[in-house]
């Protein structure tokens, strides 16, 4: 009868320390930077469902650290129910192994989907009105569009892409993408 945690962030810029000083009192705690919204790329969830045993608490800090939607959160704890493993989501005070925590982590599965999808909705929302507005959404161009005739008129010339590089302190793929199939005449 082990305790197995399991910790995940969705993006590598944030950590996982918060999560694991929360479960460092279990026997085995697996761990993952990956988003929550790709149940198949959440290899060391899978590694970690495949480990526990009849008998294993799965230990978790919050709810949406295991699933992003009602419909995964219902197929985990339907594969922990048939091993006989119990859910222990520790922030959120849930054992699975009362009818009352199964109700109660069911229902605020379904709060924690709802609330994620009206967060995209005014994300969407928000993006759109940006646009509508003239902002401009990613990274600034390397060069103005007089600077890449300049590049094209220079290559053309029989400049070399090394000193293109130098010149317009560019890496060798910017260059090439503003010389675009320009960058075929001259080799």
């Amino acid at each position: 009868m082990a305790r197995i945690g399991y910790a995940r962030v969705s993006s590598y810029g944030q950590s996982l320390q918060v999560q694991q000083e929360k479960l460092n009192g279990c026997d085995r705690v697996f761990q993952e930077k990956q988003s929550g919204r790709t149940t198949d790329k959440r290899e060391q969830l899978a590694l970690c469902l495949d480990y526990v045993r009849d008998g294993d608490t799965l230990v978790i800090t919050k709810l949406d650290r295991l699933a992003r939607s009602t419909r995964d959160l219902l197929n985990i704890l339907n594969s922990l129910e048939k091993k006989q493993v119990r859910l222990h989501v520790l922030d959120q005070q849930i054992d699975t192994s009362t009818p009352a925590g199964m109700l109660l982590v069911t229902m605020l599965g379904a709060i924690a989907a709802f609330e994620n999808d009206l967060r995209k909705e005014r994300q969407t929302d928000g993006i759109a009105l940006a646009k509508r507005k003239g902002v401009q959404f990613g990274r600034r161009k390397a060069l103005t569009d007089a600077q890449i005739l300049e590049v094209r008129q220079k290559r053309n010339e029989g400049t070399k892409i090394v000193d293109l590089m130098a010149h317009y302190d560019l890496s060798k793929a910017s260059i090439y993408r503003a010389l675009g199939s320009d960058a075929l005449a001259i080799h």
